[in-house]
């Protein structure tokens, strides 16, 4: 049965289960905020290998279950070991489709300086700018 899931629909269930088990707080704290080895959240790992349902059932049970700072600061701008961003790790997979998704719903959460300084200027461990016009040819821009 589990092999005929697809990764959206077994992500899915995981959500269901835990809501049964764990409160708001845990749910948001462990599933959705929650990061590992490498610091990276769920947010990240979606926008990394681009499954479009993973990252939409990503995005919305966070705009649905985090406050507006969490939504920000602790999910969109959130940083994994290397200090970049989610749209940051995506862009490096070279795959503007992500980075597309990702910046339609991030815009509309954060301001035109939030998204120019602490996403498209936004610098990793090395100093390096986010790289997406290098890694994928598009240029976006508030």
């Amino acid at each position: 049965m589990a092999a005929k899931l697809s990764i959206s629909e077994i992500l899915q269930k995981i959500w269901e289960c835990a809501k049964e088990k764990l409160t708001t707080d845990e749910l948001n704290n462990k599933l959705l905020l929650d990061k590992d080895d490498r610091e990276y959240t769920a947010w990240h790992v979606a926008a990394m290998i681009f499954n479009r349902g993973s990252l939409e059932k990503t995005w919305k049970w966070a705009k649905k279950n985090l406050t507006p700072e969490e939504l920000k600061n602790e999910f969109l701008l959130a940083k994994e070991n290397r200090k970049r961003t989610a749209w940051q790790a995506a862009a490096e997979w070279g795959k503007t489709e992500p980075l597309e998704i990702i910046w339609e719903w991030t815009k509309a959460e954060l301001s035109t300086e939030e998204l120019n300084n602490k996403l498209l200027l936004a610098k990793d461990d090395i100093n390096r700018q986010s790289g997406i016009t290098h890694h994928c040819g598009t240029t976006y821009s508030c």
